[in-house]
């Protein structure tokens, strides 16, 4: 070899690089004299065939030759182009060395690879970062496992598996308890750590086979195959007590993290991923609610099932009805503890049905709650009871409001559209909230109150001693009235704890100058005593209980919302 010619083989070697000539007819192959460099550790004679060189590829042997069949003759006697990728090693404890080959070759008298010359090289570095790019969108980036979008299709396919082979497997949603405080107590950074950690324990916990995903900020997926239902118990419990035994070190200390788990059996119980996702959703879902850090696995419920078609049903009717304005009214009377004249009317919901049946506000406000329809039944009621107001001038009315309606901007713009457009019906109204809200958004809660008390209503508490309201509370967000539940007051004459409770918050609120109504009174006996205790109000079945009559207007029809 020239000394132009051993300098250009130095030169290639030292890039990682080396050419050859490979005569397909006799399947040897020819170097240029640096190519050791290249490929340490392989001997000379399995890089001078064709044959034996194919023996080290992977992860398909043939790849050049198939190259070679498979390359359209495009440029004639010029040669014909290619470009591949392969590793090689000399044994399968060796480390891989990925090459990326470029030649082109040539056709012998008959048309086929008679001759291919070319370069190789290493692409160690590209082949990393093509692994890390493949990596990066198959995992987690957090903890290293599956993402959602391959846990999901990883479910899908273990169901499928179990189909055909029948055998049982599940999926468990294993959520983080209380994540969210150790975001607000520590930062962003050991709550990171906190899931890596988890993460980590529930992985050195799996079998070979199982399927480890990060399904959302604070849930895992696992796929436990070839798993029975007790299999699948045993697991639970392991993973819980892994979670659950040891404290988990962070830079901020140690913190004291539990997990709850629901759980699936497949295909036994879900038929296809969504299925199994939304059914061990709901298992993780109750345990919560019931006992963190515990374990559920979803069974049928015939009362549930049959709960969620009334469900759809009554949501469809709720939807048809506000469009057909099928919404009514009802009144019940709230009538002044000594002198027995009617103080104000509680509006409440009622829906007419195609067939005439009416629902009452048990049957339609929990749906609707539920079902985020609350917000619409709100404005239709706020519209009727302002609608009765503005055409009746001597009559006091009350409304509930459920939860949400107390931060709706929408609700606000109704109210105040409205109450500008017809003074003094402001004053004649009462808005009545419940008790969770005041405890759960005290803040918010006194702004809604002040902005509805500078319109001149009046504002009150239902269902006072439900919750955990204090009366400091009550004070802070200036109430005008305390409606006290009618758990408390129904029993009053045959429970002395009923009545000691009641006496006490009738005599607290007086002493904050916050009026009472007593719900659910039932006899003259309970109507005495709270009088005589100093009840400024009472309402139930002694009363009168709700009706679409209007007794200020004997015969009335409903009317017409007001705009």
């Amino acid at each position: 070899m020239t000394s132009a010619a051993l300098q250009t083989s130095a030169i290639l070697a030292s890039l990682g690089q080396a050419t050859f000539i490979w005569d397909i007819a006799s399947d040897a192959i020819s170097w240029s004299d640096h190519a050791g460099a290249v490929f340490p550790d392989i001997p000379q004679t399995q890089l001078a065939s064709g044959t034996e060189f194919a023996k080290l590829i992977e992860p398909e042997r043939a790849i050049r030759s198939d190259a070679l069949a498979q390359s359209p003759p495009t440029h004639g006697e010029e040669g014909i182009p290619y470009r591949i990728e392969y590793g090689v090693r000399a044994s399968t404890s060796a480390a891989v060395l990925w090459i990326e080959e470029t030649g082109c070759w040539f056709a012998g008298p008959d048309g086929r690879p008679a001759r291919a010359q070319g370069v190789v090289r290493i692409n160690n570095e590209r082949h990393a970062r093509e692994e890390q790019l493949l990596k990066l969108s198959r995992h987690d980036p957090l903890t290293g496992e599956l993402n959602r979008t391959h846990l999901i299709a990883a479910l899908a396919e273990a169901i499928e598996e179990a189909q055909r082979y029948r055998f049982s497997s599940a999926f468990l949603l294993i959520g983080i308890d209380h994540l969210a405080r150790i975001n607000d107590a520590f930062g962003f950074d050991v709550a990171e750590g906190v899931i890596s950690e988890i993460a980590r324990r529930i992985r050195a916990r799996l079998r070979g086979g199982d399927v480890l995903g990060r399904f959302s900020g604070n849930k895992f997926g696992l796929i436990l195959k070839n798993c029975t239902v007790e299999d699948m118990t045993i697991a639970a419990d392991r993973f819980l007590a892994g979670v659950r035994d040891e404290v988990v070190p962070t830079r901020s200390g140690p913190v004291s993290v539990t997990v709850s788990i629901g759980a699936v059996s497949l295909p036994r119980h879900a038929r296809d991923a969504d299925e199994a996702i939304n059914r061990a959703h709901e298992a993780l879902d109750s345990v919560k609610r019931r006992r963190a850090g515990s374990f559920a696995a979803w069974r049928p419920n015939a009362a549930r099932d049959a709960q969620r078609r009334v469900n759809i049903r009554v949501t469809d009717q709720i939807v048809t009805a506000l469009n057909e304005r099928r919404l009514v009214l009802a009144f019940e009377p709230v009538m002044a503890a000594h002198a027995r004249e009617t103080a104000f009317y509680e509006c409440l919901i009622r829906m007419e049905q195609d067939d005439g049946r009416i629902l009452l506000a048990p049957d339609i406000v929990p749906v609707a709650e539920r079902l985020g329809l609350i917000r619409l039944v709100d404005h239709r009621v706020l519209e009727l009871v302002v609608a009765e107001l503005v055409n009746s001038p001597g009559v006091m009315l009350s409304l509930n409001i459920s939860p949400d309606t107390t931060m709706d901007p929408d609700w606000w713009s109704s109210i105040e559209s409205i109450m500008g457009a017809h003074p003094g019906v402001a004053e004649r109204l009462i808005v009545e909230i419940t008790e969770t809200v005041a405890i759960q958004d005290i803040d918010d809660v006194r702004g809604f109150v002040t902005r509805l008390k500078n319109f001149g209503s009046r504002i009150a508490i239902d269902d006072f001693g439900a919750g955990y309201t204090s009366f400091r509370n009550l004070r802070k967000l200036g109430v005008d009235i305390v409606k006290i539940d009618g758990a408390f007051v129904q029993n009053l004459t045959r429970s002395a704890d009923d009545r000691a409770f009641v006496q006490t918050l009738i005599d607290l609120a007086r002493r904050l100058d916050i009026k009472t109504v007593a719900e659910w009174v039932q006899d003259e006996e309970a109507a005495s005593l709270l009088r005589d205790w100093g009840c400024d109000f009472i309402q139930g079945r002694l009363i009168g209980l709700a009706s679409a009559e209007r007794p200020w207007k004997p015969g009335g029809v409903p009317l017409p919302a007001a705009g």
